[in-house]
């Protein structure tokens, strides 16, 4: 629970900085930040994790890269769609149907990854997302009607999709750590995550340097948020990938949705934003799924 909540303050902080970042880099360049600088970081925490593990360090097999690998491109294609999302018209109708992705996540888990959920954790997933999906649709004016009429537009295939790419993300991640076999979960999870980011740094900067390389100067530049970027998403990443070697991922994401309370927080705590019934409602709920949730796997 602990690494959860700590993985989701760190992402909020991680969100903010990359916002600031937005003003001054291009949004794929914004993205690259995130790993190139926060490499070093993983890095870091892996050379801790080998220092305190009793196991050695394992042979690198096809039943840990394929996933690993696929995790790493299953991120990027993810973001990709999330970033298309802001290009189409009714944006807001897929950003809400983004949101789904714990659902998604408990489902393709149940039938391809043999993760078994229990009847609390379905009831737990389903109360926080539809708190989640409460607020969001206040927010952007939709009502329920209108996001079920737009189920066949683009913008919500185009949510869906950079939903279920982020599920698959998270359940190669959590398969790709299981690969070792081993109970030293941080261990295995520090080499998921070099590997998985060192991916993505590759990966992204070769499409930096051949379409925005007249960005890297300013990147360089802004050096220092780009630490604080790279930082606080490696961070984030490390209790992520950690949480899920140690349980199912769709567990995790219901969890990690309490990041969704946090951006709250601080827009009404720190920018005075005014809450309305129903988005007071819709935390509610999400917050008795977290709840529900943390009773079902005590």
């Amino acid at each position: 629970m602990l690494i959860t909540v700590g993985a989701a303050l760190a992402q909020t902080l991680r969100t903010a900085g990359q916002k600031h970042l937005t003003a001054r880099l291009s949004v794929w360049s914004v993205t690259w930040v995130r790993f190139v600088f926060g490499l070093p970081f993983a890095v870091l925490y892996l050379v801790w994790a080998t220092e305190r593990s009793a196991h050695q360090f394992p042979t690198l097999q096809a039943s840990f890269l394929v996933p690993a690998a696929a995790a790493a491109i299953c991120q990027i294609l993810a973001t990709i769609f999330l970033v298309y999302l802001f290009s189409l018209r009714n944006f807001a109708v897929g950003t809400t149907y983004a949101r789904t992705e714990t659902v998604l996540t408990a489902i393709v888990g149940t039938l391809l990854f043999t993760e078994v959920v229990g009847t609390a954790g379905w009831l737990a997933i389903l109360v926080s997302v539809a708190g989640v999906l409460i607020v969001s649709m206040v927010k952007s004016g939709l009502t329920g009607w209108a996001l079920l009429r737009s189920t066949w537009n683009l913008s919500a295939g185009v949510g869906l999709a950079s939903g279920l790419l982020f599920a698959f993300s998270s359940l190669f991640i959590r398969k790709a750590s299981l690969s070792f076999g081993i109970d030293d979960k941080p261990f295995a999870a520090a080499i998921t995550l070099v590997t998985v980011v060192g991916v993505q740094t590759a990966l992204l900067g070769l499409y930096i340097l051949a379409r925005q390389a007249k960005e890297l100067p300013e990147i360089m530049r802004a050096w220092r948020p780009c630490l604080f970027v790279g930082l606080t998403s490696a961070l984030g990443s490390m209790g992520w990938f950690t949480a899920m070697s140690m349980q199912h991922a769709s567990y995790v994401k219901a969890l990690g949705q309490i990041e969704f309370l946090f951006a709250l927080g601080v827009s009404i705590v720190f920018f005075r934003e005014k809450s309305t019934g129903r988005e007071l409602a819709g935390m509610a709920l999400t917050a008795a799924g977290i709840a529900i949730l943390l009773l079902a796997t005590d």
